[in-house]
């Protein structure tokens, strides 16, 4: 069965909650809370933090960097609404907080507002152009556009300004690799790779590109390197599963999907791959409910189309079945050939009736 074509997920270059120095003014008070808060937080006791952001604020209600750290603290709670409220509030105090903006821009993308993000990262270049973090989070929100040259471009701008930028060498990757420029990709998760042997994505990275090239084992050798470094990552075990299955194991692709689902029971491409596994068990009805449930999730993996199509083609349910390989090749997959000639064999024994 074809696979899809899976990738890491970009990176965000984002910034830590950071303090002020107390201060003889009115801020005094505030700025004592806002270093306690910063504490709390490195302790991971978000809700102190945040309750002594509250009473930084409660002293100096204009005080900015109370409310930037505070959207930190929102953040890392999942309230993204809340966090941006604070950025704005943030900037508002000071026009020209970098930081703030750099921020809320990350803030508005997860949030599905990737222009308002794409403004936020140009307001920090028109700041300061040699900001490579700026270059780094737009070229980020471009791809997530599907506008992978303009990625391409922003990403190089900031490895330009800074060749020790792992987050932009990686990313970069991620944009050769889904412009079908694999090594162009190899290149700079090699690069990422050699700049930080820990960066758990860019061992993924390159584990796909190595899978496409037809060397699974050292695919599979580099999916381990990032289980290893982040084992909390689903993507990592569905990538993984799909060597398995096509390395013909699938009971240990089996594993490895099962735990991806538990770690994220939205990922799409794990219920594909699931599916195919069950497919090679020849366990028909699990394989159709997994792609099912990974259609529901995302209505354009074309080759999960294509594999169910098969599946419904097997149970002689032709009209569904063709619906499914037209939607396949729409989106741009390819039945193979072995059953397209099983659907040619079946529409000619219906004609012939």
């Amino acid at each position: 069965m074809s696979g899809q074509r899976i990738y890491c997920i970009w990176l965000w270059l984002m910034l830590a909650a950071v303090t002020v120095s107390a201060q003889p003014s009115r801020t005094s008070s505030a700025a004592s809370y806002l270093e306690r808060g910063a504490a709390w937080m490195a302790k991971g006791e978000i809700e102190r933090a945040i309750a002594d952001y509250d009473l930084a604020i409660a002293f100096d209600s204009s005080f900015a960097p109370a409310y930037y750290n505070r959207a930190i603290a929102r953040e890392h709670k999942g309230d993204l609404a809340g966090a941006v409220s604070d950025y704005d509030r943030a900037i508002e105090l000071n026009p020209r907080y970098a930081d703030a903006y750099i921020n809320r821009g990350i803030a508005r993308c997860k949030l599905g507002e990737v222009d308002a993000g794409i403004n936020d990262f140009g307001r920090v270049i028109e700041f300061n152009p040699r900001d490579a973090r700026a270059w780094n989070n737009r070229g980020r929100a471009r791809g997530d556009q599907g506008d992978l040259a303009g990625a391409v471009a922003e990403f190089d701008q900031a490895i330009k300004l800074d060749s020790r930028n792992v987050v932009g060498w990686s990313n970069r990757c991620r944009a050769h690799y889904l412009q079908g420029a694999p090594d162009a990709a190899l290149a700079d998760c090699n690069q990422a790779l050699k700049l930080d042997a820990r960066n758990a994505d860019a061992w993924n990275g390159r584990g796909v590109l190595r899978q496409e090239k037809g060397d699974l084992e050292g695919a599979l050798a580099d999916f381990d390197r990032a289980i290893r470094l982040n084992p909390q990552q689903a993507g990592f075990y569905s990538n993984r599963g799909r060597v398995w299955l096509k390395k013909g194991e699938p009971e240990r692709a089996l594993d490895d999907l099962n735990r991806a689902l538990e770690i994220d029971p939205k990922l799409a491409e794990a219920w594909s791959g699931r599916g195919v596994a069950w497919f090679a068990k020849q366990d028909f009805t699990r394989a159709m409910a997994d792609f099912d449930e990974a259609l529901r999730l995302n209505p354009r993996l074309a080759d999960t189309y294509c594999n169910r199509g098969v599946i419904r083609l097997a149970q002689g349910k032709l009209e569904e079945a063709e619906a499914d390989v037209a939607r396949c090749r729409e989106l741009g997959g390819d039945l193979k050939s072995k059953a397209a000639a099983l659907l040619r064999e079946v529409k000619e024994r219906r004609a012939a009736r």
